[in-house]
């Protein structure tokens, strides 16, 4: 277990976090810090408590927002990926039906050409 000491509105905080996570939790608590700062400016000096958690609420929201985003995109996703699935079956559909097609058509010209082959009143030689 690795510790971290983040500074936030002046105070430092002593945070364990996993090792390795050390860099991405001083990250987030600057995020914080930005954010609380940045409320001051706008709001003034209204009290660390009130501004901690008008910035907790607001990065509350961003992340709602991020989610319903994340999942406006997975639908997307899955009705692309089901559209694509039924493109798909149709081209196989089609590609039988095109085998379907020129087999007949195969076969057709086959009976044609015996039927022309050995008919004796065609009028055209074969040989």
């Amino acid at each position: 277990m690795a510790y971290v000491t983040i500074s936030i509105g002046g105070r430092a905080y002593r945070m364990a976090c996993d090792d390795g996570q050390e860099d991405h939790l001083s990250g987030l608590g600057e995020e914080v810090d930005a954010r609380i700062d940045q409320l001051r400016i706008a709001f003034g000096e209204i009290g660390d408590q009130r501004l901690s958690i008008m910035a907790a609420i607001t990065l509350a929201d961003e992340l709602s927002e991020a989610r319903r985003r994340l999942h406006a995109l997975e639908l997307e996703a899955s009705a692309e990926r089901a559209a694509r699935s039924a493109a798909t079956q149709r081209l196989g559909e089609t590609e039988t039906r095109v085998a379907h097609g020129v087999t007949a058509a195969a076969e057709r010209l086959e009976r044609l050409t015996r039927e022309l082959g050995t008919s004796p009143s065609s009028g055209v030689g074969m040989g």
